[in-house]
């Protein structure tokens, strides 16, 4: 069963070397306590969506161009997300200021082709 995700949520990016986090911001408050509760439109970098760490894809234009002047031999540079498109798919039965609720089991793609799941939803909250 797919749980409610709220603001400090953990993330895990396929490209990045290091867990990243979610903030909501707090005009989604509703009725599951003091945290606000994500939807499936909190997909913005840097604002939603926390770096993490160091990417190591080399569709990453700075992956790329470090890896080409280390002769080739791979080399992750800061992650700097960049997620154009809301998370897919969220809950069909929750809404929250007349989005979709974001449940653990989304996940959303970073331009670099990273995928973005959550790995703790910050919530014990069960949605049916």
């Amino acid at each position: 069963m797919p749980k409610l995700v709220v603001n400090g949520a953990k993330l895990q990016c396929s490209e990045g070397l290091a867990p990243g986090s979610l903030t909501v911001l707090p005009t989604n408050l509703a009725e599951t306590g003091a945290l606000p509760v994500a939807t499936v439109m909190d997909h913005l970098p840097m604002v939603n969506i926390a770096p993490f760490g160091m990417c190591k894809t080399q569709a990453n234009p700075q992956v790329a161009a470090a890896t080409a002047a280390a002769s080739g031999a791979l080399t992750p540079m800061p992650c700097t997300p960049l997620v154009t498109a809301p998370w897919s798919s969220g809950s069909s039965a929750v809404e929250v200021s007349a989005q979709k609720a974001l449940t653990d089991d989304s996940s959303c793609t970073c331009l670099w082709t990273g995928r973005i799941t959550i790995t703790d939803p910050a919530s014990d909250i069960d949605l049916a």
